[in-house]
């Protein structure tokens, strides 16, 4: 299978650079695998398709404060991107621009220094910094916002309001639309909720390189999925209701553990690449945003709900000038 089977025609003007203002104000477009329909909603009508006892799974992930601004001995400005947390004040990171930093190279961020130990595959660089703390590092961070991405956005605008656990260097985009308040309609309505962890790492957003997408590999990233939110999958699954995935970490998450022998609780790290053909043994319905061409992220849509029709409803949504990528609208593929 080629990447370009996975590209589309996007004007610049449709990349959102900031959120809605109230978040569940975003359009939805709704696909029906089985008729094969999309319908124009607004993400708050996102009630009208869930069922009492239907499942909602929730990526719990906190987006860190990952992206660092420091400068050479030079004066040249470089960015940096915490990725993984090593040990005590060493960092995996992303710099740019790359070739500025090699081995041994010294960085200041403010009053905090840091210095190069090496390179790994991929451009990433491992970094240590003259703190231990990882609060002194993060308190100097800002929003990891994607380059596509052109404004300052407050990282409170880049989290979900049901965030718990640091660890996430983007934010699972697809629960950006909930609110307080929507969340309470769809759990008077008799909606279940249940959480996993998926701390977002490079694998999540990192492009593929490769011509043939059979080729392309994943980065791991952690996840936990917690021992009631196990029961309430086997619960829900037994009363005939649907899984509900908010979002593509989620998506992976449980098709993760569902090719793992039976648990009652999982943790461990993933590089599960989910593109079509793809068996889904867990997920019934997905909430997700629109993402970039050739991505990783489409390829798993696509294998859901099926190539040809997502394709078609991208093409549509172009039309129709939706909002695309991270603050952009919302699909709920049934």
């Amino acid at each position: 299978m080629k990447i370009s089977e996975f590209d589309y025609e996007l004007p610049t003007e449709l990349i959102a650079q900031e959120p809605v203002e109230p978040r569940d104000a975003c359009r939805l477009m709704v696909l029906d695998r089985t008729m094969r329909s999309i319908e124009h909603r607004i993400f708050r009508d996102i009630v009208e398709y869930v069922e009492p006892g239907d499942l909602l799974v929730l990526n719990v992930s906190k987006v860190i404060p990952a992206r660092l601004i420091a400068k050479k001995e030079t004066g040249a400005t470089v960015e940096i991107l915490l990725l993984e947390r090593v040990r005590e004040g060493v960092w995996k990171c992303l710099v740019r621009p790359g070739q500025r930093v090699k081995d041994g190279t010294r960085l200041s961020v403010g009053d905090l220094k840091a210095v190069c130990l090496g390179r790994e595959e991929g451009g990433i660089r491992i970094l240590e910094f003259s703190t231990a703390e990882d609060n002194e590092i993060l308190r100097r961070g800002r929003a990891p916002l994607p380059p596509y991405v052109k404004k300052e956005v407050p990282l409170e605008k880049y989290q979900t309001v049901y965030a718990k656990e640091e660890g996430s260097v983007a934010a699972p985009t697809a629960g950006l639309h909930f609110t307080p308040e929507l969340l309470s309609r769809l759990k008077e309505k008799g909606v279940e909720f249940a959480e996993v962890v998926l701390h977002v790492g490079i694998g999540t957003f990192r492009p593929v390189k490769v011509e043939e997408v059979e080729k392309h590999k994943m980065h791991e990233e952690y996840y936990r999925v917690p021992e009631e939110t196990v029961e309430k999958i086997e619960e829900t699954k037994k009363r005939g209701r649907r899984v509900i995935a908010v979002g593509t970490t989620v998506v992976r998450t449980l098709e993760t553990i569902a090719r793992l022998p039976k648990r009652k609780s999982y943790v461990g790290k993933t590089d599960l690449f989910i593109y079509p053909p793809f068996e889904f043994k867990m997920v019934d319905a997905l909430i997700t945003n629109f993402h970039l061409p050739r991505s990783t992220l489409l390829m798993l849509v696509c294998a859901f709900a099926g190539k040809d029709f997502v394709m078609e409803a991208y093409k549509e949504a172009v039309r129709q000038k939706y909002r695309f990528f991270s603050f952009g609208d919302a699909m709920l593929i049934l």
